[in-house]
């Protein structure tokens, strides 16, 4: 079942594809620029967070001036370390993998006609979890991209599993959901399995830590890998734009739009379980970004993808960001995990979701 804001008959997918009014396309240019400019403080304010008093906005910016090549005294070794190598790029991946899952839970409530998936909620982050683990368990992780590899197969082979389960009685939103709690239960099941085959405790530490979704051992790889593959992807997903407008109506609805709809179906979720296995393979498996954040994005600019998706990228990144810096500060100088704090945010709002649609 689509999501009811898809379905209103005053939203025409031709007509949003149409040129839009120039007071509607200003609307929507100040909206764009609204979060541009939100993500870019997010990105330095959440820098500074936590640094320490030794540490302020000066060194900061002697830090990005050195990297700009301007002519500013270079900071001690330890704190030019602790801010370039440690600090941001903790902050880049968090909007990296915000603005993935935010991406991907759109393009997927539009392909499955349901305004409750998202890639936790349906198992393919379980099952990129398993392929991550088993590749690092394995000893074949020799880099980020092995890692990201095991993870796309377990993604992919999870996302395969749910469809074959949902072929013969649809896919109703009551349905799809159970189906996918049942899939990343028996992928959960899996990593546990694996995880305490490999007999190590300190490995199994390791990995139940990072299961939960933690941004600590963010590095400069995982950024440069995390930002490719997201460059790529969701250019491919917004290129598909209409494509998921016409989704929204149902295939037969896209189908008579022209849309080739089982290659173009393929193409996204294909896509959407690449981009969540680069997601999980970096800092494990984060629940409910994806579902709460294109709700949000919908409510204030509309169902059209076109304006959606780059909204809901910027929404995701923000989001993620910010959870991560409150997760980091508020229990100094413990690490939680932001994984655990995104479920806090999520599972509330996923109620409220489901009361909405009169399914609670």
């Amino acid at each position: 079942m689509a999501d009811p804001a898809l379905l209103d008959p005053a939203v025409d997918p031709v007509v949003e594809d149409r040129p839009a009014p120039p007071a509607k396309a200003r609307r929507h240019g100040l909206l764009f620029a609204a979060w541009l400019v939100l993500l870019i403080v997010s990105l330095v304010v959440a820098t500074r967070a936590g640094l320490g008093s030794g540490i302020g906005w000066a060194e900061l910016g002697r830090a990005a001036g050195v990297r700009l090549g301007l002519p500013v005294q270079p900071l001690p070794r330890l704190a030019d370390s602790l801010i370039w190598d440690l600090r941001v790029p903790r902050v880049l991946l968090a909007a990296l993998v915000g603005a993935v899952l935010a991406v991907c839970g759109a393009a997927l409530q539009s392909v499955t006609r349901n305004a409750l998936a998202d890639p936790y909620l349906l198992g393919v982050s379980s099952g990129a979890s398993t392929g991550a683990v088993v590749v690092v368990v394995l000893g074949f992780a020799g880099s980020q991209l092995g890692v990201t590899g095991g993870a796309f197969a377990g993604a992919l082979i999870s996302f395969g599993l749910l469809m074959l389960l949902l072929r013969r009685r649809g896919v109703d939103s009551m349905r799809i959901v159970l189906t996918g709690v049942v899939v990343a239960e028996l992928f959960a099941a899996l990593t546990s399995l694996v995880i305490m085959s490999s007999g190590d405790a300190d490995s199994t530490r390791a990995l139940a830590h990072w299961l939960l979704g933690s941004l600590a051992p963010a590095r400069w790889q995982s950024v440069v890998v995390c930002a490719v593959a997201a460059a790529i992807g969701l250019l491919v997903i917004w290129s598909c734009s209409a494509a998921l407008d016409g989704f929204a109506f149902g295939s037969d609805t896209a189908a008579s739009l022209g849309i080739d709809v089982r290659t173009t179906r393929t193409v996204l979720l294909v896509t959407t379980s690449l981009l969540t296995a680069v997601a999980v393979a970096a800092v494990g498996a984060i629940g409910f970004v994806g579902l709460i954040v294109p709700h949000g994005v919908r409510f204030l600019a509309g169902p059209s993808h076109r304006l959606l998706l780059p909204l809901s990228a910027m929404a995701g990144a923000v989001f993620l960001v910010w959870t991560d810096a409150v997760a980091r500060v508020l229990f100094t100088p413990l690490e939680v995990p932001v994984g655990v704090f995104t479920a806090l945010v999520g599972v509330p709002l996923f109620l409220l979701v489901l009361r909405k649609r009169g399914e609670l």
